[in-house]
């Protein structure tokens, strides 16, 4: 069995279809594919309000929405041409995309969030540190930002990823998984962690402050970023002006987002949502030094079947007037 999370086959089936990538027609220069998950705070309110259509209309061109389980498969639509831009994802999945051959562009961030993951243990648990997850069953999904702050925590407890039992798990499945006790330990972030904290018994084990700081990234392809500079600089300012606009109205925020998170209580939301800066600014290739830590932990771990250099990566840089 390979020690990687990821088969050689699929990774294989992933280059394949990189490979094919040149061989696919041009997209229609009037309309822009959209990848998003339900959790894409940003994206989700952009395409609640119907802003980025009225802000792209100048140009003639019409927005498709495509909404994904999760960034893996995410970027890999992304890679293989079925999508334009892919709405924030956790720092780890362009590391995973990039071991992949993935031809990627970064074109926005959302600056660091430390508070939005953590490791979650039951109240009453006997877990008291870190250094008791040695031999124990915890719960993470696989590439997730918080898959990083839970080989950053052993680190700390100077306890390798082969010291614990992982349950590779989706929030759902993580959380079903800690509340029925079939896990000791659920490493989540928002707004899933709000909401087991506001509805369950739990205490956190370990934060993810000094670890990890968990940046979010807006992704395209190097190709769409060459090709159509002007609508990522619509795109990247109407996201700027989102994250503007939800910070300085939490609550009516909280309103809209919450039935497009599962019907989730407006008080999680505001909760989760007070956690993430949503301060949207321009990657800069010298701004990548924690992808590069990331990147280094998962391959010495064995989690990544190949060294990757973080740099090697193209990034899309805002006109002057729209960088803060």
């Amino acid at each position: 069995m390979s020690r990687f999370p990821f088969s050689r086959r699929s990774l294989l089936g992933l280059g394949l279809s990189l490979g094919l990538l040149a061989a696919l027609p041009a997209q229609a220069e009037t309309q822009l594919r959209i990848g998003y998950q339900k959790s894409s705070t940003l994206i989700s309110l952009l395409k609640s309000q119907g802003t980025l259509e009225q802000a792209l209309a100048d140009q003639d061109i019409s927005v498709s929405w495509h909404e994904f389980a999760s960034g893996q498969p995410l970027l890999e639509a992304l890679n293989v041409g079925n999508i334009d831009l892919s709405a924030d994802v956790a720092d780890t999945v362009p590391v995973f995309a990039q071991a992949a051959g993935a031809q990627l562009a970064y074109f926005a961030r959302e600056t660091p969030s430390p508070a939005a993951q953590a490791i979650l243990v039951r109240d009453g648990s006997p877990l008291r540190n870190l250094a008791d997850l040695k031999g124990k069953k915890v719960a993470v999904t696989k590439a997730a930002g918080a898959h990083y702050l839970l080989i950053a925590a052993l680190a700390k407890a100077n306890l390798k990823f082969s010291d614990i039992q992982p349950a590779y798990l989706t929030p759902a499945d993580g959380r079903a998984a800690f509340e029925n006790g079939k896990v000791d330990a659920w490493v989540i972030w928002e707004p899933f962690l709000s909401a087991a904290q506001r509805q369950l018994p739990t205490r956190t084990l370990e934060g993810s402050q000094g670890l990890a700081s968990y940046q979010r990234y807006y992704l395209t392809s190097s190709r769409f970023a060459a090709a159509h500079p002007q609508v990522l600089q619509t795109v990247y300012r109407e996201l700027a002006e989102a994250g503007d606009w939800l910070r300085a109205n939490p609550a009516e925020a909280a309103r809209i987002l919450g039935p497009l998170w599962g019907n989730l209580d407006p008080a999680i939301v505001e909760q989760a949502n007070g956690r993430r800066s949503y301060q949207v600014r321009p990657v800069q290739p010298d701004g990548l030094g924690e992808q590069q830590k990331i990147a280094d932990a998962f391959f010495a771990e064995g989690l990544l079947p190949r060294a990757v250099d973080t740099r090697a990566v193209a990034t899309w840089q805002p006109e002057a007037e729209h960088v803060q």
